[in-house]
């Protein structure tokens, strides 16, 4: 079985936010070669910096720091090499989330933080007063602090301006700016989300919002310009509606991208909504419409997939097996097979790295597979294991318990 694990990357670097100690695109997997030292069990690609969440609590984070979403003043606009925050070693984090230029993260006690841009009260403070034209003077939030304080936290999420969280007793909380800027005025105090109980498991794009309930039934609201709340209509809507297409379907995991959504069932099934240009939504070079329902991944039937993460334009699917399949737009090398070429055709990602070195040394005979992916906006993060035995991966540790 497994003995060791790396976290790869792959895509746009120009950002440093793959990790690898320079601004390069890479358009094959590569290591984050600083994290070898540490057992990293969860890794978040944001728009443009990434972070890893380590076993015994450590968060490293990396890419662009302009707006201090590293969590530690930017004294340099980015940052290629994963650095832990410091502000955080006291606390132990295990699940975090990447908005358009804010982070969120909640530790094992319940408690919540966020850092980074908050013009739009999406890290929980009030924004700095505006000038005397009217401008809004934007305040960052560089080191990372306590946000929804009132509130014992399960899991975060993080959109373009707003930010969500999921509450141990099944509820939803957000604060920030819910749509595109001058819309809606921003708020910076938690505001629960009335109509949903029970809720399970939470997924943000960049303005949409879907909420999984223990009973199966999946929620959404937010923009709808795409189709993405999947409500068969392209209508905005402030208050959650039951998306379309669904029922009858056991849903265990939900995914949300900048303007698509995802929904994975027990079956190992995906289904698909939202904007489909550049064939984000994997149904096949031909289709690259939007769709207003969720309709399954045909391309994906049968391969008993796990997880699907959804980044900007690009979505990845995670098999039991531990494969990846890519599909969107293919620029900047974020399909990772070497080709540039943009496709709607679900590919298979090769994970062509070395082995362990103290494996290497011993002449073991193994295999990679990859356990958890994150999309990014124009890059992927994933996390391999080394395996020597079969060829059926534990699951179990795929996505943090939230």
């Amino acid at each position: 079985m497994a003995t060791e694990s790396s976290v790869i990357a792959w895509g746009s670097g120009e950002d440093g936010q793959l990790g690898i100690g320079n601004n390069e695109d890479k358009e094959w997997v590569c290591v984050v070669k600083a994290l070898e030292p540490y057992k990293v069990r969860s890794v978040v690609a944001g728009s443009r910096n990434s972070l890893a969440i380590c076993d015994d609590g450590k968060l490293f984070t990396w890419g662009w720091n302009q707006r201090g979403t590293l969590g530690h003043p930017p004294e340099t606009k980015t940052e290629n090499i994963p650095s832990q925050v410091k502000a955080l070693v006291n606390v132990n984090i295990v699940q975090a989330a990447i908005g358009g230029w804010h982070c969120l993260a909640v530790d094992d006690q319940g408690r919540a933080y966020a850092w980074g841009g908050n013009e739009y009260g999406q890290c929980g403070e009030e924004p700095e007063r505006k000038d005397d034209t009217g401008r809004l003077l934007r305040r960052d939030i560089v080191i990372p602090q306590r946000c929804a304080s009132n509130l014992v936290v399960r899991q975060v999420a993080a959109g373009g301006t707003h930010s969500v969280v999921l509450t141990r007793e099944g509820h939803v909380w957000t604060w920030g700016q819910p749509w595109p800027p001058g819309d809606i005025k921003q708020i910076s105090v938690p505001v629960r989300v009335q109509g949903l109980e029970r809720v399970r498991l939470i997924a943000v794009g960049a303005f949409h919002n879907l909420a999984l309930q223990e009973d199966g039934t999946l929620w959404a609201w937010g923009n709808n310009e795409y189709g993405q709340l999947g409500t068969g209509d392209t209508q905005p809507r402030s208050q959650p509606i039951t998306v379309h297409g669904l029922s009858g379907l056991t849903l265990v995991d939900i995914a949300a991208g900048g303007w698509h959504s995802t929904a994975l069932t027990q079956d190992g099934e995906v289904y698909g909504w939202g904007r489909g240009e550049h064939g984000r939504l994997g149904f096949g070079d031909n289709d690259k419409s939007s769709k207003m329902v969720p309709q399954r991944v045909n391309l994906l039937a049968g391969e008993d997939i796990v997880q699907v993460s959804c980044g900007g334009t690009h979505s990845v699917a995670l098999t039991r097996d531990g494969r990846m399949y890519t599909f969107g737009r293919g620029d900047h090398g974020r399909l990772g097979y070497g080709r540039k070429v943009t496709t709607g055709q679900p590919m298979e990602v090769p994970i062509d790295i070395s082995p362990p070195k103290n494996l290497r040394a011993n002449g073991d005979e193994g295999h990679w597979i990859a356990k958890l992916v994150a999309c990014g906006g124009r890059h992927t993060l994933a996390i391999a294991e080394w395996h020597t035995g079969g060829s059926k991966i534990d699951m179990t540790r795929c996505r943090l318990d939230v």
